[in-house]
C-alpha cells in the first residue's frame, strides 16, 4: 500500500502555520451547538483515512456532527488558540514532544478514562494511556538495506552495530538529520556503541556525537523529509539507510529493491488531544473514546498501514496484515520505545535537550 506522510512534527513551532491561524476566521463558541465536534485530522490521504475510518463512523454512531479539519495540529498553533482565547478546535492528533510541551503548559484537557470499556483499557498499551492524550497510532525509523547490494544468503546488516561496522558492510548510507533535534539518529547512535536498549535513556549526548564522528565519513547524505529518503530508496543509491516504516513499505510497494529489519526499531507515536476550552470538549472526550476502541483501530490499520495503539485491535486484524504492522506483539517487545519527556526536559540552563541537540548538530555537521 503507498502512503505517504511527513513525520517531521515533534516540538516543530510553525510560524508560518501559526500565522495563518491567527488570521483565519474565528468561529464563536457560543455559535456552535452540543451537537457538533470539530476535529483535526491531518492533511493528504492521511486525513482522508482518519475521515473515513473514525470521523464518519463516530457520526454514524453518535448522531455528533464531525467538522473535519484537515491539516496537522502543531503546538504554535495549540499556544496561539490558548492566548488568544480563540480555541476553534476541539480534538486532534499530536506528536509526542509536542503534546508533552502543551501539557505542561496547561493547553490540554484531561481525558476521561471514565468512559471507556474495561478492554480497551486493559488493551491500550501502557506508555500511550495519559492524562493528557490517548495515542492514535505507532510508527517506527528501522533499519533498510538494499537486496541487490546485500542479496539472500549474504551477510545482511541486522543492528545497528552493524550498520556502524562498514568493514563488514561497505557501502552508501543514509540517515536522517538531527537539524531539529527532536528527530535524528540519536538512540542508535547509542545502540552502535553497545548501549543496551534498556539504558538508552537519559541519553548521553557527548556519547552520541563520539558514535556519530566514527560514521559520519560514510553517510552520503543527511536527509530531512520521508518524500526524500523514500526517493532516495526508489532511486537505489543507497545501500544500507534509516527510514521510517511507512516510506520503506511504499517504496517496497512500488518497486524497491529493498527490506526494511525491524529489529531495533525506534518506536514514536502521536496522542489524541483536546485543546483546553475546546467549545464541544463532551463530545471531543466520545470522540477520543471512539478511536480507542479496538475494532476502530483495526478498522483504520486496515487502510492505513501503521501500528494500533490498542493491543486487541490484533485479534480482529488477518495475522498477515499484522504483521506488516510496527506494533505488532512481535515486534512491540524488541523496539525501543522513544522517550519524548526525555527529549522536553529542560536542565538548569533553561535550554531542554532538544535544544542542546540541535546546538550540537549545527557545529558538528559543519566541521
Amino acid at each position: 500500500m503507498s502512503i505517504l506522510i511527513n513525520r517531521r512534527r515533534i516540538m516543530q513551532a510553525s510560524f508560518a502555520f501559526a500565522v495563518a491561524t491567527l488570521t483565519a476566521p474565528v468561529v464563536d463558541a457560543s455559535a456552535q451547538t452540543a451537537g457538533e465536534v470539530r476535529v483535526l485530522t491531518y492533511g493528504g490521504q492521511l486525513g482522508k483515512y482518519v475521515i473515513e475510518a473514525y470521523a464518519k463512523p463516530f457520526e454514524a454512531e453518535t448522531g455528533i456532527k464531525v467538522i473535519p479539519v484537515t491539516q496537522d495540529f502543531e503546538f504554535a498553533q495549540l499556544e496561539l488558540m490558548q492566548k488568544t482565547n480563540s480555541v476553534t478546535i476541539d480534538v486532534g492528533p499530536m506528536s509526542q514532544g509536542a503534546a508533552l510541551q502543551a501539557a505542561e503548559k496547561g493547553y490540554l484537557e484531561k481525558i476521561d478514562y471514565s468512559s471507556f470499556r474495561k478492554e480497551d483499557i486493559e488493551g491500550l498499551v501502557p506508555n500511550v494511556k495519559q492524562d493528557f492524550g490517548v495515542g492514535f497510532f505507532f510508527y517506527t525509523y528501522n533499519l533498510v538495506y538494499n537486496t541487490k547490494k546485500y542479496p539472500a544468503g549474504k551477510p545482511r546488516p541486522t543492528n545497528w552495530a552493524e550498520f556502524w561496522d562498514t568493514e563488514k558492510f561497505p557501502g552508501v548510507r543514509y540517515l536522517v538529520s538531527g537539524q531539529y533535534g527532536s528527530e535524528g539518529p540519536w538512540e542508535e547512535a547509542l545502540l552502535a556503541d553497545g548501549v543496551a536498549p534498556d539504558k538508552i535513556y537519559p541519553m548521553d549526548i557527548d556519547r552520541i556525537f563520539a558514535s556519530l564522528d566514527k560514521i559520519k565519513p560514510h553517510v552520503r547524505k543527511w536527509w530531512t523529509a520521508g518524500s526524500e529518503i523514500q526517493q532516495l530508496m526508489l532511486s537505489g543509491a543507497g545501500d544500507v539507510m534509516m527510514s521510517y516504516d511507512g516510506r520503506a513499505a511504499s517504496a517496497i510497494a512500488q518497486g524497491g529493491a529493498l527490506e526494511l529489519n525491524r529489529n531495533q526499531a525506534k518506536m514514536t507515536w502521536d496522542y489524541w488531544v483536546i485543546p483546553k476550552n475546546s467549545p464541544n470538549a463532551e463530545n471531543a472526550q466520545k470522540f477520543v473514546e471512539f478511536v480507542s476502541r479496538a475494532e476502530n483501530q483495526a478498522a483504520f490499520a486496515k487502510l492505513y498501514p501503521e501500528g494500533p495503539t490498542n493491543r486487541n485491535a490484533f485479534k480482529l486484524i488477518p495475522e498477515e496484515l499484522g504483521l506488516t504492522l510496527p506494533s505488532h506483539p512481535k515486534y512491540l517487545e524488541k523496539a525501543i520505545l522513544l522517550n519524548g519527556a526525555w527529549y522536553s526536559e529542560v536542565g538548569p540552563d533553561g535550554l531542554s535537550n532538544i535544544q542542546r541537540l540541535v546546538q550540537r548538530w549545527s557545529d558538528w555537521v559543519i566541521r
